[in-house]
């Protein structure tokens, strides 16, 4: 049976370039992209980093009994839904997966598939590093939202509070200082549950 890696941290914490980069160097692995109702930011493709969808759309596949989870946030620029949805194209006998949420989110798709099929890669960044990275990020947006991106990072303190982590079973957590050791220890330890 396949595994779904589930790559998670707070904002800013190099979880686009990590999974960028194990897609890429690790072809054993398939992207499980999410959805999400909020706006595309530059740089972002359909299917690549999220499917776009509109809230409208989400409804029909709730309504299709299609959701796995779903997350909600009240942003500065309105609500914005995230959510894993099964649409048919996960074929868990035949691939391992990759893919990128939150805490919540990685509990709610263990919950669904088997718990020994959902493996945590969870990331750590320093707090000061993360916050230059969500800035330089933000202000290459042609409308940049530094409301939303300080929201984003204060949340994360709670989100992925020591206390949280440790209730869902994450022990392993991956340093993103160096992101050549970084990647490389996770790519070791994916390696070693093949």
């Amino acid at each position: 049976m396949g595994k779904i890696y589930y790559l998670m941290g707070k904002s800013a914490s190099g979880k686009d370039t990590i999974y960028k980069r194990l897609l890429a160097e690790c072809p054993n692995l398939r992207p499980m992209v999410p959805y999400t109702t909020r706006p595309m930011r530059e740089g972002e493709e359909e299917g690549v980093e999220y499917h776009f969808i509109s809230r409208k759309e989400l409804e029909e596949y709730r309504q299709l009994n299609k959701v796995i989870e779903v997350r909600t946030y009240d942003t500065s620029a309105g609500p914005w839904s995230y959510a894993t949805i099964d649409g048919g194209h996960i074929k868990k006998e035949k691939w391992d997966y990759l893919t990128i949420g939150t805490l919540e989110s990685y509990e709610k798709l263990r919950d669904y598939f088997d718990r020994d099929m959902v493996i945590p890669l969870y990331l750590e960044t320093d707090d000061g590093i993360r916050l230059e990275r969500a800035l330089l990020r933000e202000r290459s947006q042609k409308k940049p939202n530094y409301v939303e991106m300080c929201r984003r990072f204060l949340a994360d303190e709670n989100d992925f509070s020591l206390e949280k982590l440790k209730s869902c079973g994450i022990n392993k957590i991956y340093q993103n200082i160096c992101l050549d050791s970084c990647l490389g220890q996770i790519k070791s330890d994916i390696k070693a549950m093949e």
